[in-house]
């Protein structure tokens, strides 16, 4: 059984390359993980998720499914080999076929990132503080120095919490404003002193400033569109126990 998912129009029709940002529909799990969560750091069960896991490998064309044990860092891994206990890092590169770089999410702004003449790709999970430590330009760097060049980069913004539930206080855009002067215009007013900060805009506005060839923002708010994303925040409001985690997965097929 195939998972719905969405593709993003970069990384669509490029030769020897499969992505798809998939949600939480099309899976086995129940409750607060209904249904696709692919999450190994949730408390779901772990067949079930295994067993969604394996549905977006055949769905994408990967033999091996990989997710880093993420920490909100800039680290990035390069994949070489498949591996048993995931490293703490927050994207990775490969130019191997085979490997499905899956980044798992449920607010943070996932990113792929793919060269088609170099063959080399990247995904990478940016939250707020990955994003600030700078986690996709890092991305760009580690594809570069597999034969990648940023002229030629496409990266694809997936599904994450867009502007409008993105509420912050002002602390939080003091410290946007003391490394990025220029994020000032993406924070708009909300209810009190508190703000909504366009997260994906700041990651768009970083890729194009790195000189990427193309950058899509494919504009689905995670935390807005619940019967087909899972969000932490949403969790959060409603104070449930825990959440799934949605995957963003590119891969050249073998």
């Amino acid at each position: 059984m195939h998972p719905p998912y969405v593709t993003a129009p970069s990384l669509t029709g490029l030769s020897g390359l499969s992505h798809g940002f998939f949600g939480r529909r099309g899976g086995v799990s129940a409750g607060d993980y209904d249904s696709l969560n692919s999450g190994e750091g949730s408390a779901d069960l772990p067949r079930n998720i295994a067993e969604n896991r394996a549905r977006i490998s055949g769905t994408v064309g990967a033999r091996w499914l990989l997710s880093c044990y993420q920490v909100h860092s800039p680290d990035v891994v390069r994949v070489t080999s498949p591996w048993d206990e995931r490293p703490k890092a927050d994207a990775m590169v490969t130019d191997r076929p085979g490997f499905g770089l899956c980044v798992l999410s449920a607010d943070c702004t996932p990113v792929l990132f793919a060269d088609p003449d170099a063959g080399v790709i990247g995904a990478a999970h940016a939250g707020w503080k990955g994003a600030l430590a700078g986690v996709l330009l890092r991305t760009v760097e580690a594809m570069e120095a597999l034969g990648a060049q940023r002229s030629r980069i496409r990266a694809a913004i997936g599904p994450t919490i867009q502007q409008a539930s993105y509420e912050v206080g002002p602390e939080f855009r003091e410290a946007f404003l003391a490394a990025h002067a220029s994020s000032a215009d993406l924070f708009i007013p909300g209810q009190g002193d508190r703000l909504h900060f366009d997260l994906p805009g700041f990651c768009a506005r970083q890729l194009a400033g790195a000189g990427l060839a193309y950058v899509d923002n494919l504009g689905h708010d995670t935390c807005a569109q619940e019967e087909i994303y899972f969000s932490n925040r949403r969790r959060n409001l409603r104070g449930e126990a825990d959440y799934g985690r949605n995957a963003s997965v590119i891969v050249i097929p073998e």
